[in-house]
């Protein structure tokens, strides 16, 4: 494992999400439109607020999680990924393209998994036809395995045959194979043709991936100076009408092969390509992205393409922490499983990055801004002012790089905002692409933690820690403090426990000097912007709203959903379902915390507080199992384990409270003065959020949460 790897990761995540962006808004038109539309397309043909999920980002970093999650290493195999789909993956919406069974090459294999068919049937052609099991999805969700594998096509190669298989089969699974191992070649290799003949040495010479991939190499040796005779070649011969479905892998195919041919080696120039060439365009320029991005590095890719990005990515995943991510953490977290899977130590600085404190804004990958903004005042569209960030090796608190932040003009006593967005919103985005829905990253009671320099060049300020509450726009921060030059000062803010309260904003609070008497530029650095401590928090239901995104998706605030009817419903939450339905708050990664929830059963027998939620499939539940019992369980893939039992006899429209308390292995859980006290020693959950589920036609209200961190006695 080379040093060089980790940067080289994060410019092949950075260029995938470049690629999607680029391909996006011609997705499914054919080059002739997007010639008479837009010309010669360069670049991006949409200006995007913020850039809504993708299916094409959404795949390679949570079916990736099945590596951690399932503990394997390199042994993981297609039962993990299917586990980790059935974990993630909201129940038909989001995440990807919900088009129905026999129809949606994903939802088919879903829906089979939800019905017990295991991988690698359930994306297999005996399972489904050759018509779903070849669709293009089995090779646009892969790039994840070729980063893990850096260097290393076999291993790149037998992982992706894994994860493809639980959806695809066939030729789907040969693309996953080949784009995998294309992209771990380009980490050693930089001649194009010998990275397409690392990933063909992995497909059989019969197969018709194999066969169009030759077919087009062929093309191109005999006409190198023909891009637009190659695209009628491929069209007259390969095209859409050539194959059953709706979105076959081998028409893409072609035209990603002659998008990474005809480049010529230019990263910019080879999306361009692909992009022109129309049909899956962001899967497609996605794929042909990632390997140039690894190939070339991030000095490859054009600061035009990557501005408009800010390193932000949305997903849409059933978590709604890990749906506001910035492009650094996906990267680390690849890093992560890649480093581990080589079975060597992480250098440093990341090795202390990774093992402490993954999602913080530490800015050592060249030119990251971890999605950073900055803004003069108090009103948000004064982002139009002159503001520009850097990242920059003139200083750092730790490692060797920070991000400087240049705004003008301010006024004396003027207040500057460099943050985070900690919570988004549908204003927030520019669609609803694959419908998004997210809880904060930052609650009351914790910890906002950052470092401040001020160059021997820049104006005197004060400088201070702060969030801002999401409806009421109020500014909460610690007493501001004058920045001496030339020294790092380290600062921090202890959010006051607070009910009801949704922040989304965090980050440092600059004032200028109110002694100057003019407008001035403020120019500083920062560096590592960290949130610690426990949440100490209430959600009041009478606040939250339902979030408009379009007729058919709306959220309530805070919360994502796996499955069932949530909404509000006279200042409660409404959960009901006709078979199981369930919603979840709070962050993936606490730990050790207590959890209140006041429901009221309306229906049915089963009512339930959710804590430990880390999916889908992965969290403990106490509330009313029957018409005379109280339990403590836990859902698996297999089911509902009951932990405890006792009896207890409840009553509709009557308000509970259930109390769960989780301390390393043990649940302590508890209704009115009935406690249950379980210790989970099989493979018991340690980290996860919070949430509310029934069961079996049951539907219940809820009027009120609370969040304690640590481990109260009930």
């Amino acid at each position: 494992m080379r040093e060089e790897y980790i940067e080289k990761i994060y410019a092949g995540w950075l260029a995938k999400i470049i690629g999607i962006r680029m391909g996006a808004p011609v997705e499914g038109w054919s080059s002739k439109k997007i010639q008479e539309v837009y010309g010669k397309l360069e670049g991006y043909a949409v200006d995007y607020r913020r850039f809504a999920a993708d299916d094409d980002s959404n795949g390679p970093l949570f079916f990736l999680r099945a590596l951690e999650d399932s503990g394997k290493g390199s042994d993981m195999d297609s039962d993990d990924v299917a586990e980790a789909m059935l974990n993630y993956v909201p129940y038909e919406h989001g995440f990807f393209w919900w088009g129905g069974y026999g129809c949606s090459t994903e939802h088919t294999a879903y829906l089979n998994l939800q019905q017990g068919i295991p991988a690698p049937e359930s994306g297999s052609i005996e399972q489904n036809g050759k018509a779903v099991a070849e669709q293009i999805g089995g090779q646009i969700f892969i790039d994840s395995w070729g980063f893990v594998a850096p260097g290393n096509p076999d291993m790149a190669a037998k992982l992706a045959r894994e994860a493809a298989s639980v959806t695809h089969g066939g030729d789907g699974v040969l693309g996953g194979i080949f784009i995998a191992a294309c992209i771990s070649a380009a980490f050693d290799e930089e001649n194009i043709s010998s990275i397409i003949e690392t990933g063909l040495s992995y497909l059989p010479e019969d197969s018709g991936y194999y066969r169009i991939v030759r077919e087009i190499m062929a093309f191109h040796e005999a006409h190198p100076d023909r891009p637009g005779d190659c695209l009628t070649y491929i069209q007259e011969r390969h095209g859409y009408d050539k194959y059953p479905g709706n979105c076959h892998i081998i028409p893409n195919t072609a035209v990603m092969i002659l998008a990474l041919l005809y480049g010529n080696g230019d990263f910019s120039e080879t999306l361009n390509l692909c992009n022109r060439c129309g049909w899956d365009t962001d899967c497609n320029v996605g794929n042909v992205a990632s390997i140039m991005g690894v190939r070339g590095g991030l000095a490859a890719i054009d600061p035009n393409l990557r501005k408009p990005v800010n390193d932000f990515l949305a997903c849409s995943s059933v978590i709604g922490s890990l749906n506001n991510q910035d492009i650094p953490y996906g990267a680390c977290y690849m890093v992560k499983q890649a480093w581990e899977l080589a079975g060597e130590p992480l250098p440093e600085p990341f090795g202390t990055i990774i093992r402490g404190h993954m999602d913080s804004c530490h800015f050592e990958f060249p030119g990251s801004t971890h999605a950073m903004e900055v803004r003069v005042g108090e009103e948000e569209d004064n982002r139009v002012q002159e503001v520009v960030i850097t990242n920059t090796e003139e200083s750092a608190h730790t490692g060797s790089r920070s991000l400087r932040l240049s705004a003008r003009p301010v006024e004396p006593g003027g207040r500057v905002f460099a943050y985070r967005k900690t919570y988004l919103k549908p204003k927030d985005f520019h669609d609803s692409r694959y419908d998004p829905a997210f809880s904060p990253l930052i609650y009351p009671g914790q910890t906002v933690n950052g470092s401040v320099f001020l160059p021997s060049y820049g104006t005197e300020c004060m400088a201070a820690m702060y969030v801002r509450n999401a409806r009421t726009k109020e500014i909460y921060a610690a007493g501001s403090q004058k920045i001496e030059k030339e020294i790092w000062t380290e600062l921090s803010f202890t959010i006051p426990a607070m009910d009801g309260v949704l922040l989304d904003e965090a980050g440092f609070l600059f004032v200028a000097d109110p002694e100057i008497s003019e407008v001035t530029d403020l120019t500083v650095l920062i560096d590592d912007l960290i949130f610690t401590g426990n949440a100490e928090y209430s959600i009041d239901f009478s606040r939250e709203e339902i979030e408009y995104w379009t007729p058919v998706h709306r959220e309530v605030s805070q919360f994502t959903r796996l499955k069932g009817q949530f909404c509000l419903e006279d200042g409660k939450a409404l959960l009901s379902c006709a078979d199981y339905a369930e919603c979840y708050s709070g962050r993936h990664d606490w730990k050790d915390y207590t959890v209140k929830a006041d429901i009221i059963p309306m229906a049915g027998e089963e009512h339930y507080a959710a804590a430990r939620v880390s999916g889908g499939v992965r969290s403990y539940l106490a509330g009313f199992r029957s018409a005379g019992t109280f339990a403590v369980c836990k859902k698996t893939r297999q089911g509902i384990r009951v932990l405890g039992e006792i009896p207890y006899q409840w009553n509709y429209g009557t308000v509970y409270q259930i109390v769960i308390n989780v301390e390393g292995n043990a649940i302590r859980a508890g209704v009115n003065e009935v406690e249950i006290e379980v210790l989970d020693s099989e493979g018991p959950y340690l980290t996860g959020g919070i949430g509310l589920a029934v069961r079996e036609g049951s539907r219940l209200f809820c009027k009120h949460m609370k969040i304690t961190g640590g481990s109260d006695r009930l």
